[in-house]
């Protein structure tokens, strides 16, 4: 008997069925264990949604406290220390151009006619800017009356990136260790008040002081090197008008 093929009939490749198969059965795989890594995902939160809903609610509640804190507490504090501020910094800046100094520097530290002093901002309105600039001014007034301690206490807590401020507190403490005749540490604040900024005020001002301060710890290389830059870097400054004075009194002392 005659065999043909039948049309479109095509003998099966066992190779290509073997690979369709392995394919499939890969495939197959990766779903099943994707199915079951899903599974142990959905089992672990449902397990510890207590603990995750827990972990979530603390983020929100921490977050949604933060800004009702900055909304409602430290904006209005902010604001409430300001105006206290006017009044004790009045009375700072009327002692700085009086000759009843103590008096008025008194009144600013601790306060007049129901409004609170420098002192009391600082312990009422910790943590704001007020604050911050009544350490400044209460270590400036102590500086001015002779309290040379308390002087060092507040003006070391004043922190300020103003390049006048920052230079003018530093070298206060310089001042206030000179006075308790501590000449290594004024030294130190003086080097760091000179250098806190480049301008023609407060550097060459505290270049000075640390060029006296050297040389009274006959540490005399020291204390021509910050008069010679006076004479070199700061030549219009108040100080350099008399500098080849204290530079020629040093070169003697070597």
């Amino acid at each position: 008997m005659a065999t043909y093929n039948k049309r479109g009939y095509k003998p099966k490749n066992t190779k290509e069925e073997t690979k369709v198969e392995e394919t499939h059965s890969t495939t197959k795989d990766v779903f099943e264990s994707l199915d079951q890594g899903a599974s142990k995902t959905e089992d672990f939160i449902a397990n510890n949604q207590k603990v995750i809903l827990g972990v979530i609610g603390v983020v929100v509640v921490a977050a949604l406290g933060f800004f009702l804190y900055q909304e409602f507490v430290q904006k209005p504090k902010v604001e409430e220390a300001s105006k206290e501020m006017f009044y004790a910094q009045q009375y700072f800046n009327e002692a700085v151009n009086s000759t009843a100094k103590d008096s008025l520097y008194n009144l600013a530290l601790n306060g007049a006619n129901g409004k609170f002093g420098l002192l009391d901002i600082i312990d009422e309105y910790s943590g704001t800017p007020s604050a911050n600039l009544a350490q400044y001014s209460a270590g400036m007034a102590y500086l001015n009356m002779g309290k040379y301690k308390e002087a060092i206490e507040h003006l070391q807590k004043f922190d300020s990136d103003d390049p006048m401020l920052g230079a003018l507190a530093l070298g206060g403490i310089g001042d206030a260790f000179v006075q308790l005749n501590q000449d290594a540490d004024a030294l130190g604040y003086y080097e760091k008040a000179a250098n806190y900024n480049d301008n023609e005020f407060t550097a060459p001002r505290y270049l000075y002081k640390a060029g006296i301060t050297a040389t009274n710890l006959k540490e005399y290389d020291k204390a021509l090197k910050y008069f010679n830059k006076i004479k070199e870097d700061y030549s219009s400054s108040e100080e350099a008008r008399t500098i080849d004075i204290y530079i020629g009194k040093v070169e003697s002392l070597k």
